[in-house]
């Protein structure tokens, strides 16, 4: 590798690194709370918090991975040709594909980590995420069997026991159960169990009574049972239940898309084998999005200002490109195109990227030669023929 290739493709590494931790670091914040919330509230402990996170962060990493590359080369290009660094390349000979081979060669090292994550490590860790909030979820013990005190483990639900065995065995127990607005339940037993069932847990009381309030009339019912059993499982909660869905499944299952997999994920064939091939295109993305900041960068003259109007350029190009693939996604994913045109949209941003650095030594009102010289940096002279003659 050439010097200048070295030298380029270690800044890009470290800008790159820089953003990529930034962009993770807000993206996890934002979800630490959601998870701190759900977790130790529901009386779950902080390791249990530290697995739950370490499992969100390969998905983290894959959704800012192409913003953090297309933020290293806008960042390193900008500063670059700020230090006049680009107009002494291009002043040796340096012509603009020459000049992006490094940035090709960082993006395309971005792509590959893109493939290994949205492959192998993405899925995985979804699985395995799924795995443990379904165990969480009925974890009913740690989020709401807690003695001497009132506890809400659902909205509408209150909870009351006055003593817990070392046996499990609940004393004095008091449930109320709002969520049905037209009927107010209230349940009371001396004793209850917790009981595991392959339908969910159940709560089995013994000896109490059961009040039913119809609200709309205000006529109160009761009755008395020698047991009574109620249905636990809808205050685990529907935002924790981890079932498998489509990106929980790896690739080659979702290339497959065979029955069994179509009715596990409610999703049909066309929509499988398109997210399948869409995890290679959007890894695609990330080397269209290194080579778009550098390029858009080389359009236009020096100006002592900055390069602010080809940045924001960048950033509408980037954005147009991501538009055509989300709207050639949803057509594949409903069956209107064929699944192979996920890879069109990484394909008409190299095509842009191409033609921008084959234009941009050529637009009139883009001299290479009257931005070196603008720059500070004379453009380099001919070298006088063979013999010894006047040029």
């Amino acid at each position: 590798m050439a010097r200048f290739d070295r030298y380029m493709l270690r800044q890009l590494l470290l800008a790159f690194g820089f953003f990529g931790l930034v962009l993770v670091l807000v993206y996890w914040i934002n979800r630490a709370v959601w998870l701190f919330d759900q977790l130790i509230a529901n009386g779950e402990t902080a390791l249990v918090f530290a697995e739950l996170s370490l499992l969100t962060l390969p998905l983290m990493i894959s959704i800012v991975l192409p913003v953090a590359a297309f933020a290293a080369s806008v960042f390193v290009t900008n500063r670059l040709s700020a230090e006049n660094e680009l107009v002494v390349a291009q002043s040796a000979g340096f012509g603009p594909f020459r000049m992006a081979r490094p940035v090709f060669l960082f993006g395309l090292l971005t792509s590959l980590f893109m493939l290994a994550l949205a492959h192998v490590l993405v899925p995985m860790s979804q699985q395995r995420l799924a795995e443990r909030q379904t165990e969480i979820s009925q974890n009913i013990s740690a989020r709401f069997l807690t003695e001497g005190a009132f506890v809400h483990p659902a909205e509408g639900i209150t909870l009351y026991i006055r003593e817990i065995t070392p046996e499990g065995e609940l004393l004095d127990l008091f449930l109320s159960d709002q969520r049905n607005p037209a009927q107010h339940y209230t349940y009371s037993a001396e004793r209850a169990l917790l009981v595991r069932t392959g339908d969910g847990p159940r709560l089995v009381m013994f000896r109490g009574l059961a009040q039913i309030l119809d609200t709309g009339d205000e006529r109160l019912s009761i009755a008395a049972f020698d047991d009574f059993t109620f249905n636990l499982s809808a205050l685990a909660g529907e935002d924790f239940l981890g079932e498998r869905a489509f990106f929980h499944l790896p690739t080659r299952e979702l290339l497959a898309a065979s029955p069994a997999i179509q009715r596990e994920t409610g999703q049909d064939r066309a929509f499988l084998r398109t997210e399948a091939l869409a995890r290679s295109a959007r890894a695609l993305l990330a080397l269209v999005a290194a080579l778009t900041g550098f390029a858009t960068l080389l359009l236009g003259s020096f100006s002592r200002f900055g390069l602010w109007r080809q940045i924001l350029g960048a950033v509408l190009l980037l954005a147009l490109v991501q538009f055509i693939d989300n709207s050639l996604t949803q057509m594949a994913r409903m069956g209107r195109a064929p699944e192979w045109i996920v890879f069109a949209a990484p394909a008409a941003g190299l095509g842009l990227v191409a033609l921008i650095l084959w234009l941009s030594p050529r637009l009139v009102w883009l001299p290479w030669g009257r931005r070196a010289t603008a720059a500070g940096v004379p453009p380099a002279t001919p070298a006088p023929p063979a013999g010894g003659g006047a040029p």
